[in-house]
């Protein structure tokens, strides 16, 4: 039924064939809309600033579907409905909190030594801007059995239940919807907020700008550790440093938009600082993080070409695009298209991002000035309430660099994060996050790992050895699941999984990837048909065409130069201080030969 896969052929020509192949057929046979998953528009037209600039709901992006990927509207599928069935006969079959003492607790740290802890981050920082389901429901629960010889801290383990979208009749026979409490869009609601009363509380209304304390970092929130930022859940110091970054980098474009349009107001700055940050992030996301995390030829082929064309950037700078082909000029500026359904994320793209394993749980911060170690610590105590008291212990600069040189974790079996799997949150709910994983993808009707793998078109797994040539991790696979490979969870395959040559996670969790990556762009209005100077402005056009990951950090902590000048991929592993880049003749100059001035902390 399922023939060769794309990286099993042997040229890269056709292996590129394959990939831009296997996206028109996801295109087509994979995404689905579920009746109710939004309201209908109660404007028949759309609002003049709609035509102009992105709403703080998320609303009228897409003219004709007002209402798609609006604040609040339901979660999408990339399974058939029938497919999405909630698996609560099993929802704890096997039990889930096994799975994650057997299967998924980090024994040792397995570093990926292809992307650093600023890779890790990142990732988190762009989840915070594309979903978030809320804080569950605690009435009627999800009890989890503990066995004898569990050590967790509680007597019992409650998992609160997903919100359904509102008017959701679960005894309907019907798979529910679930509620996005973020913008669908990838619109950097993580730094502007999802909806107007969020929005508000991040501005400053004067020529633009979003809120900075006099020391240039996000103000402190009402609740403890958190920054005043658009998204404030799931809060650790990783995130905190991109909140910021993106923060000052808004208020920076601002600036220039302003100095080339004085005639603009404080709306209008702000309305075309968010277009270009926004696409900002986007682009650094697909053409940097991406392009690290996935090293196979192929890849870093398909996602430039995602941005820029088949063409290239060069020819793109210099000639423009060629007609409307995005195979040939890329997706920006080409005509928007949502394909088989209006655009939303969806639960399995949800699910596919759930990497986890890349937070280490031991972190080093160190002096930029000297490169010495100043402080070892474990990751409960960089998140959650303790936060900001970490941050505000540090320059900046300082973080950013122990960041930079850290390698994240792999994503795999027995390399869970275990402050992740006995985490403690800022509203005091004890959580195994691993634990919790496996029971939101049961409940949520996300299907088990062969399943889900048929429905994207990919071949079953008939014997454990063929879902991981680990042969530990058969057995022990084989064991917890009776010896049925198709009751295999959706995390516990893909963790398994041997990834493709040069891939930072499973080629399971990529088919969801190549088809919601370039759909998160092709389906926005402004990124495709609307990424123009007319909206933008030239300015605008040209910070996004012009600027990546390294010129955002210099631009706000030109300090890190000796380190990164030579650096060319931001999401590696940086150099020590003293150290040369890999494939670089000259050593890194010490840091007080390139930064006059700079005194370094508690100097």
């Amino acid at each position: 039924m399922f023939g060769r896969q794309w990286y099993e052929f042997p040229s890269l020509t056709l292996q590129l064939a394959n990939l831009s192949k296997l996206r028109d057929e996801l295109r087509n046979e994979n995404l689905f809309e579920a009746p109710g998953i939004r309201p209908e528009a109660t404007k028949t037209e759309p609002p003049p600033e709609a035509l102009r600039a992105r709403t703080a709901d998320g609303s009228w992006n897409d003219l004709e579907n007002p209402m798609a990927g609006a604040q609040g509207t339901g979660f999408g599928r990339n399974v058939p409905l029938s497919r999405t069935k909630p698996d609560l006969a099993r929802l704890l079959d096997p039990n889930p909190r096994d799975i994650s003492r057997k299967l998924m607790a980090r024994d040792t740290f397995k570093p990926a030594g292809i992307i650093n802890s600023l890779a890790a981050a990142w990732l988190q920082f762009e989840n915070h801007n594309w979903f978030f389901h809320g804080t569950g429901v605690p009435e009627g629960s999800i009890e989890i059995p503990l066995r004898d010889d569990d050590d967790w801290p509680e007597k019992t383990m409650r998992i609160r239940k997903t919100p359904l979208l509102p008017g959701q009749n679960p005894t309907n026979g019907n798979a529910p919807l679930y509620m996005n409490e973020e913008t669908h869009w990838w619109d950097a609601s993580q730094i502007y907020g999802s909806g107007p009363d969020r929005q508000a509380e991040i501005r400053t209304f004067t020529d633009g700008k979003i809120k900075l304390g006099d020391d240039l970092r996000l103000p402190k929130s009402d609740e403890p550790g958190i920054d005043l930022t658009g998204m404030r859940e799931n809060w650790w110091a990783g995130v905190g440093l991109l909140h910021t970054l993106f923060a000052r980098e808004h208020n920076a474009i601002c600036d220039e938009l302003k100095k080339a349009y004085p005639e603009l107001d404080d709306q209008r700055l702000f309305e075309i600082a968010w277009l270009v940050n926004a696409a900002l992030i986007a682009k650094i996301h697909t053409v940097e993080w991406t392009t690290c995390v996935l090293r196979h030829p192929a890849l870093q082929i398909g996602m430039n070409a995602n941005w820029y064309g088949a063409l290239g950037e060069t020819f793109k700078d210099k000639i423009g695009r060629i007609g409307d082909s995005e195979v040939l000029s890329g997706i920006l500026g080409s005509s928007t298209d949502s394909h088989a359904a209006p655009f939303s994320l969806t639960e399995e793209f949800t699910s596919v991002y759930r990497m986890h394993p890349l937070i280490p749980d031991d972190w080093d911060f160190y002096s930029l000035a000297s490169g010495e170690l100043r402080e070892s610590l474990y990751f409960t105590d960089i998140q959650g309430k303790y936060t900001r008291d970490l941050m505000d212990r540090y320059e900046m600069s300082d973080m950013w660099y122990s960041f930079g040189i850290a390698s994240a974790g792999a994503v795999c079996l027995h390399n869970y994060p275990n402050s992740l799997r006995t985490l403690t949150r800022v509203d005091g709910q004890i959580t195994d996050l691993a634990t919790l994983d496996i029971v939101r993808d049961r409940e949520r009707g996300v299907p088990r790992y062969n399943d889900f793998r048929e429905a994207l078109h990919m071949p079953r797994r008939k014997k454990f050895s063929e879902l991981t040539p680990n042969k530990q991790w058969a057995a022990e696979i084989a064991d917890l699941y009776q010896g049925d490979i198709d009751r295999v969870d959706v995390q516990v395959g893909m963790y398994a999984e041997k990834p493709p040559k040069g891939f930072g996670f499973s080629d399971t969790a990529f088919r969801i990837f190549i088809l919601m990556a370039s759909r998160r762009l092709k389906s926005d209005r402004f990124f495709t048909k609307d990424f123009r100077p007319e909206i933008y402005t030239q300015v605008g056009f040209d910070w996004v065409n012009n600027t990546g990951m390294k010129d955002v950090l210099l631009r706000h902590y030109p300090e890190l130069t000796p380190v990164i000048k030579d650096v060319e991929r931001v999401f590696a592993p940086w150099p020590k201080l003293g150290e040369a880049v890999p494939g670089q003749k000259n050593p890194i100059s010490r840091l007080a030969d390139t930064v006059k001035g700079y005194m370094p902390f508690g100097d």
